[in-house]
């Protein structure tokens, strides 16, 4: 696959807060007809390694795919899975109180769906693995493995952000991981997958913080 020249890439000049106020799952507005280099991915995974691992041990693992065939196979499981998973959406959506929060859920839901349709189009999957499964470990060595994946998988997010990259974070195709991971020749009793990041150039290079319910509902010193 051709790829582009990192140094002919711009980057936005961010602060450290813009980056970190500005990334979230960017769904309607990635470029499906934009490649993204993959050298750009790769420095931003290298980026990502950075991130903590418990022990210095739980590497992540990161399977890319930009092949068209694969692309579709995966993107006909995961909208097989927005599928199954929209009644429990809408149970959850009732649960909020905050009128602002609620007043979101229409356009976050109309923006799920976009993607669940268009996940095959998007330019390149990223997917963040760790192996052994967490699934049957004890609880502490569980969280070791999530805690090594997850940093790393969102600072690759945060660095593509600042490299004018988006990206979309999801999971719901593990209700159907084992079906992808034989997509991708995936090692389902020994590799778990934490995501899927759908990455792409955004149409567009404006982004605004969102609303968040206010910090006190969600804060606890020393006692819940």
């Amino acid at each position: 696959m051709a790829t582009t020249d990192i140094r002919a890439v711009p980057t936005p000049s961010l602060t450290v807060d813009q980056v970190l106020s500005t990334t979230r799952t960017v769904r309607k507005r990635l470029d499906f007809n934009r490649p993204v280099p993959t050298e750009l991915v790769e420095e931003c995974l290298r980026l990502a390694q950075q991130a903590p691992i418990a022990s210095n041990f739980f590497h992540p693992h990161f399977v890319i795919v930009t092949d068209p065939e694969k692309r579709a196979a995966i993107g006909r499981i995961y909208k097989r899975a927005w599928d199954g998973c929209v009644p429990m959406l809408y149970l959850l959506n009732e649960k909020i109180g905050d009128p602002a929060h609620a007043a979101q859920q229409p356009r976050v839901f109309a923006s799920a769906a976009y993607l669940a349709e268009h996940i095959a189009e998007v330019p390149m999957l990223v997917i963040p693995c760790m192996s052994p499964r967490p699934d049957g470990q004890p609880p502490w060595i569980a969280a070791c493995l999530w805690g090594s994946v997850v940093p790393a998988a969102w600072s690759f997010m945060l660095a593509a952000r600042a490299r004018g990259l988006a990206a979309a974070w999801t999971q719901i195709h593990v209700m159907f991981e084992e079906e992808v991971a034989a997509v991708l020749g995936i090692s389902y009793a020994d590799v778990a997958q934490a995501a899927i990041l759908a990455v792409a150039y955004p149409r567009g290079t404006e982004f605004k913080p969102v609303y968040r319910e206010p910090l006190e509902n969600y804060l606890h010193y020393d006692a819940w």
